[in-house]
């Protein structure tokens, strides 16, 4: 089958970064669904592996966003059969989704929404299962706290689980959102999404909170360039607050500055139920299925931002490097031709 793979890794303007190439066809295990993938989205994930996992031999097949439908269930699946319409984030541990077939565990899984064709709903899995574990498994927002109010703010409120985290937060909580955005374009597209309040991450964050005259911030969601927003975020949040991130800090965080405030730290990673396999799988299918019916309820509207296309090796280099920018808006989909 026809895929887009990496030898080695290189910096997204050398010829070789991605390559189109082809492999095997995957064959579906016992928990698995064989998918015939219909489209994909790139995220940051997919060009922090490029550059930093040099594949053990041959080429290395990555992307984690697909949509796509199934044509072969294994022995131990349940709820899905061939003809289904599916979408799913997949597993860092197996190969990824830039590809015309690729197997995934069935229980990471769940039916694509009716309402959205293949290119918008490609760009909401990954997304979404860390916009929702963040949001409820992490920061526990709709659980009894010590806060009469919550108060959500989301730094980098434009991008891909941005964009998502805004909608869920505003749909299922009564929590107020603050979202940040720094360019008038972003700006407007999380006002669009719902945020209730819209302030600049180039600024510091701490005078603007107080300006909107809203009390203090309860919960923070850092999204990106969490070294830069920590120190700051200790001064505004309220005691016993939460403070959740889900990047790689470029500098250590000195944490002993939550101590007297009693804030907790949380590390979204939306990948450690597949990774370790854990007993509560399923619980990212059950997520993505519930989000699948608010978007057909139409709660919910899809981050896609740009279409780019086929899925070949140049497409995909123009979303690495549109991604390793840090400035794009929603998400970047290819499809995948017949």
């Amino acid at each position: 089958m026809r895929a887009v793979g990496y030898h080695r890794s290189l910096p997204i303007d050398d010829p070789k970064s991605l390559e189109d190439i082809e492999i095997d066809k995957p064959t579906a295990g016992d928990h698995d669904l064989l998918v015939k993938v219909k489209a994909v989205a790139v995220n940051p994930v997919d060009t922090k592996i490029r550059m930093r996992a040099e594949p053990e031999s041959d080429y290395k097949v990555i992307g984690w966003d697909a949509v796509g439908e199934v044509v072969e269930t294994g022995s131990k699946v349940k709820g899905f059969s061939a003809g289904d319409r599916v979408w799913y984030a997949g597993d860092l541990t197996r190969p990824g989704c830039n590809a015309e077939y690729q197997a995934v565990d069935y229980r990471i899984a769940s039916h694509a929404p009716d309402t959205l064709d293949d290119t918008q709903a490609a760009a909401m899995p990954l997304t979404t299962i860390t916009a929702w574990e963040l949001l409820f498994d992490r920061l526990q927002i709709d659980a009894p706290s010590p806060h009469e109010k919550r108060t959500l703010l989301i730094v980098g409120g434009a991008g891909g689980v941005g964009s998502i985290l805004t909608q869920l937060a505003v749909q299922l909580t009564d929590a107020t959102v603050i979202a940040t955005a720094s360019r008038p374009e972003s700006q407007q597209w999380v006002k669009a999404l719902g945020a209730h309040h819209v302030i600049d991450h180039s600024k510091p964050l701490g005078d603007q909170i107080k300006h909107l005259d809203i009390g203090q911030v309860t919960d923070v969601a850092c999204l990106t360039h969490s070294e830069q927003y920590f120190e700051q975020s200790m001064d505004f949040m309220a005691p016993q607050g939460r403070f959740s991130l889900i990047d790689d800090p470029a500098e250590p965080l000195d944490i002993r500055l939550m101590k007297q405030k009693s804030i907790s730290l949380h590390w979204e990673f939306m990948y450690t139920r597949s990774m370790f396999t854990t007993t509560d799988m399923i619980k990212q299918q059950e997520l993505l299925q519930s989000v699948a019916n608010l978007v057909d309820n139409h709660q919910i509207r899809s981050t896609l931002g740009q279409n780019l296309g086929s899925m070949n090796a140049e497409n995909l280099k123009q979303a690495h490097a549109a991604l390793e920018t840090h400035k794009t808006i929603g998400k970047i989909v290819l499809t995948v031709d017949e």
